[in-house]
C-alpha cells in the first residue's frame, strides 16, 4: 500500500484528536497523556494543538493511506535544554500499517530528518519507554543510540523512559540497514 506523508494542517483538529485517541488506546506507555484525559479535552485544545504543531519550529507529519486516513503520526520540536537538537515525539503507527515492509515509520522519519537537517539541528533526541522494545529496534535500526540518561516514566514514575540520540551531521548515517 502507498502512502502520502504530509503536514498536520492548523484546521486539523478533528483528524488530529480521532489519531491521538487512538494512539492512547493503542499504546499507553507511549504518550504522557491517557486516553480519559484526552478524551475531556474540547475543541479548542485541539485547534491550539494544531496551531502548536504549526509553529515555525516545529514539524508535525501524517501518513495518510490510499483512502486519505491517518495511519500514522511523527512530531519534531526544539529540545528545551539543548540548542541545535530536536526531540522526536509524537510517534505512532497504526497496528494494520505497521511493519518494515510497510516502510511507513522509516518515510516519516526520512521527512523529519531531511526537514532537521535543512534546519541545520546537529542532533534527534527521543525518549522510549523501557517496555517498548519495538520502538527501540526501530530506532537502533536507524541509528539512534542510548545515550545513558533516563527519567520516570510521567504516568508511573517506577517506569523508566530511556533517551537516544542521532546525530545529524553524519550524512546517511540514519538509512535504514
Amino acid at each position: 500500500m502507498d502512502y502520502r506523508i504530509e503536514r498536520i494542517g492548523r484546521a486539523d483538529w478533528q483528524r488530529l484528536r480521532k489519531v491521538r485517541l487512538a494512539q492512547l488506546l493503542d499504546t499507553p506507555l507511549a504518550f504522557g497523556e491517557t486516553h480519559e484525559d484526552a478524551s475531556r479535552h474540547g475543541e479548542g485544545e485541539w485547534m491550539a494543538r494544531c496551531g502548536w504543531v504549526n509553529e515555525p519550529d516545529r514539524l508535525g507529519l501524517v501518513a495518510v493511506d490510499a483512502a486519505g486516513e491517518w495511519v500514522a503520526t511523527m512530531l519534531s520540536v526544539p529540545n528545551r535544554s539543548q540548542p541545535g537538537a530536536l526531540d522526536l515525539i509524537g510517534v505512532w503507527v497504526d497496528p494494520a500499517h505497521r511493519g518494515r515492509g510497510r516502510g511507513v515509520a522509516d518515510a516519516l522519519l526520512d521527512a523529519v530528518l531531511a526537514w532537521a537537517r535543512v534546519r541545520g539541528a546537529g542532533r534527534m533526541l527521543l525518549g522510549v519507554h523501557e517496555a517498548n522494545p519495538r520502538a527501540a529496534a526501530f530506532y537502533l535500526r536507524r541509528g539512534f543510540a542510548y545515550t545513558g540518561q533516563e527519567t520516570p516514566y510521567v504516568l508511573d514514575t517506577s517506569a523508566r523512559i530511556l533517551e537516544m540520540a542521532l546525530p545529524l551531521d553524519r550524512a546517511g548515517a540514519d538509512r535504514p540497514g
